[in-house]
């Protein structure tokens, strides 16, 4: 795996994150795998599509995802979502229910967010790569670091963010948000085994909108618009 280009926003808060030797082993790790043809998910040019759809500066909103599906076609670097053509998932599909519970929205057709990354959505997963038909399977190798660097960077050098903090794992890895500096948003995950615990009527959308504006910023549209329309890119 060759280092990543980062937007230059991102490349300023983490470009550090590829010396340290934790990252070598990833990557040491990583080849491996593709050594042993294992098929591992998202593929490598769009493995840090939530950076470059979201630069630091512009980030208003994190949304923090486990690790990426492993199914073929699914992933491609933003938590929660999923390319083009591809069957939504069911944790996404409860997220869609509840947007259209809390703002009356319609619900999309597409499982694919790049036009809430495109308004500030940092859709980040606390691991970036899985292999396939294998839930987890690159847990404890690394990444975990790597996001909690860039949850400690958005941390104290931001102000006014809000963090969706969805399910036990995510609420642990966001154990250290500043509270007064940021808002903190908890609940269950969206997952079907969980959804009915909380996530269901949890209202974080208007929640976070609310937020945003009592700081003078424009809030999300978290309407996603047909794929048909120009605004969709599948660039990386």
């Amino acid at each position: 795996m060759t280092t990543p280009t980062l937007p230059k926003s991102w490349q300023r808060q983490l470009g550090g994150e590829f010396e340290q030797a934790y990252y070598r082993e990833l990557t040491a790790f990583l080849a491996v795998r593709h050594a042993a043809r294992a098929k591992i998910f998202p593929p490598q040019e769009t493995r840090f599509s939530a950076f470059t759809h979201t630069p630091f500066s512009d980030v208003k909103v994190v949304i923090l995802g486990q690790d990426p599906y492993h199914g073929e076609g699914q992933a491609h670097g933003l938590a929660f979502s999923v390319l083009p053509g591809v069957k939504i998932p069911p944790s996404l599909k409860n997220i869609y229910k509840e947007l259209h519970r809390d703002l009356a929205l319609p619900v999309p057709e597409h499982g694919f967010l790049a036009g809430w990354a495109e308004q500030g959505v940092l859709l980040l997963n606390a691991v970036l790569t899985v292999e396939e038909a294998n839930a987890g399977s690159h847990q404890g190798h690394g990444w975990e670091r790597f996001s909690d660097a860039v949850i400690a960077a958005l941390n104290a050098e931001r102000e006014g963010l809000v963090f969706m903090l969805w399910g036990a794992h995510a609420q642990k890895k966001g154990a250290n948000i500043d509270g007064h500096r940021h808002l903190v948003l908890r609940t269950t995950h969206p997952s079907p085994l969980s959804a009915h615990r909380g996530f269901l009527g949890c209202g974080h959308f208007s929640q976070a909108n609310t937020y945003l504006a009592s700081r003078g910023q424009q809030g999300i549209d978290w309407q996603l618009p047909p794929l048909d329309e120009p605004e969709f890119q599948l660039t990386p």
